[in-house]
Formats: C-alpha cells, structure tokens, sequence
C-alpha cells in the first residue's frame, strides 16, 4: 500500500547569478578585463549589503583559448561570476540592478532548510494519516477487524511551481540600474508513504 500527501509552500530564497565575459587576442588583457569588472561589482555589493543579511560570493572564474579551423588559437576568451543569496528579494532585486559591470544570466528561487523540514515534517504526517486509513478500510472492506504494520518507508520530493523570473541580458540600457523585478512561486513538497500491513481478526 502507498499514500502521498503533498504541502505547497511559499519558496522563500533568492539565488542570481550575474556574469560577465570578455574576448581579447591575448590571455592577459582578458584576464584583467574580467577580474577588473568582478571587483567592481564586489566592491559595490559589499557597499550595499553593510548588514551582510545578503551572501555575495564569487563563483567562476575561467579563461580560456579560441581556435581557428585550422586548430591555431586566435583569441582569448573569459568569463566570471558573482553569486548573491538572500531572503529579501527587493533588496535583491536593487543591488543587482546596480551593478553594471555584470549581466543577470540566471535567477532561481527555492526553500530554506528549516521551510523544507517544517514542510516535509506537515507532509509526513497527513501521509501517516492517511496510510493507516486507507490500511483500516481495506482490512474493513475485506472483511478483518483491523490490521498490523508490517514495513513502512517515506520517500520526500520537492516540486519547485515557480516559473523562471529573469532572462539574461546581454547588454545594458539607459535603465539598467532599475530593480529587477522579482516574484517567487510555490514549490510542492511530497512524502510517500509506502508499505505492508498483515490484516488481522
């Protein structure tokens, strides 16, 4: 036997991913135009998030040889990435508006640990529930008093609603430095339970 209960909740985490990238005929010029550009919009993120209720971390950072046909490098390219986490959106939404030296290349919203366990812990329960039912009406409909367990598993997903909220930009407008706009969705958390019971007299 098996029963699933499934609890929405309201994604509360923030993860943008701004990027930059730069093309030069020499490894050096490349390097220096993207490692100058990350430590500008660093320095600005730390400026706007004095609290540190915000995470701002550096994530990739990679230069890398361009090719002809022919198999000869012909240029350098290179990429960097500044990554901010938070639970306040808007501010989010605002800082990342205001560094121009990095594009948005990706925005993700998802679940706290403690809303995932207060989640998974509700889904659980209502899955238990709903089990040992189904378990008292079969034993009822086949004609028993009841009925013992004899092995129980759970098994827990998360289901993310939310659609993604930005797309990348490529370049910058007169109005770059406006908020980004920002919404979460709803993300479906699941427990099965699945089992055995021995229907008893």
């Amino acid at each position: 036997m098996s029963a699933t209960a499934s609890v929405p909740v309201p994604q509360d985490v923030l993860t943008l991913s701004l990027t930059t990238q730069r093309e030069a005929l020499d490894a050096q010029s490349v390097q220096t135009q993207i490692k100058t550009a990350l430590e500008q919009a660093l320095a600005q993120a730390k400026r706007s998030n004095p609290d540190q209720a915000l995470e701002v971390r550096t994530g990739h950072f990679h230069v890398s040889p361009r090719t002809d046909r022919n198999g000869k490098v012909s240029g350098w390219a290179g990429s960097a990435e500044l990554v901010l986490q938070g639970r306040d959106f808007a501010r989010l939404g605002e800082l990342a508006g205001q560094l121009t030296t990095l594009t948005v290349a990706n925005a993700s919203f998802a679940l706290t640990e403690p809303q995932r366990q207060a989640a998974q812990s509700q889904a659980q329960s209502q899955a238990i529930a709903l089990f040992l039912q189904r378990a008292q009406e079969a034993a009822k409909s086949f004609g028993y008093a009841g009925f013992s367990l004899q092995e129980a598993s759970l098994n827990a997903n998360d289901f993310g609603g939310g659609r993604p909220p930005l797309m990348a930009m490529s370049t910058r407008t007169a109005a770059a430095e406006a908020p980004l706009p920002l919404e979460a969705g709803v993300t479906t958390v699941s427990v099965t339970v699945s089992g055995s019971v021995q229907l008893t007299h």
